[in-house]
């Protein structure tokens, strides 16, 4: 039997179209600190209640996040964790801000038709990425 860590590495856990509808429904920018695809931003997906500790791989579980912040987040909860994410902004935005932002995006439903259009109409899943404004446009 092949065990779950070795089963969910990579991109393969979650079907493309499923993470390019959370990435839309996340605007295709990190739901931590913001930065965007036009921004250079490699999007990651992050799990709010990760995985090793019981989390799944539902939508409301998942939100867009950046490589950075993905990194940077550790161990801690995702609330202790934008807490940081504000100080280190330093844009007024207050951690409650951001905790409110996620709560927001977690209860919008995804579009997962739209996300597969996109990625027929543009030749992939990684060329979907590419133009933001046309995307979700």
């Amino acid at each position: 039997m092949i065990d779950r860590k070795k089963r969910d590495q990579g991109m393969n856990w979650i079907r493309p179209e499923k993470r390019l509808a959370i990435y839309l429904r996340d605007g295709l920018a990190c739901c931590y600190c913001s930065e965007a695809v036009e921004d250079g931003a490699k999007l990651t997906l992050d799990h709010l209640r990760p995985y090793s500790k019981g989390g799944n791989n539902d939508a409301t579980n998942l939100v867009t996040c950046c490589h950075r912040c993905n990194a940077s987040r550790g161990s801690r909860s995702w609330k202790r964790f934008v807490i940081v994410v504000a100080e280190y902004l330093n844009h007024s935005v207050t951690g409650d801000q951001i905790v409110r932002h996620i709560d927001n995006a977690r209860r919008r439903a995804l579009d997962v038709t739209a996300a597969k259009e996109i990625m027929v109409k543009r030749g992939g899943f990684s060329e979907s990425l590419k133009g933001r404004r046309e995307v979700i446009s």
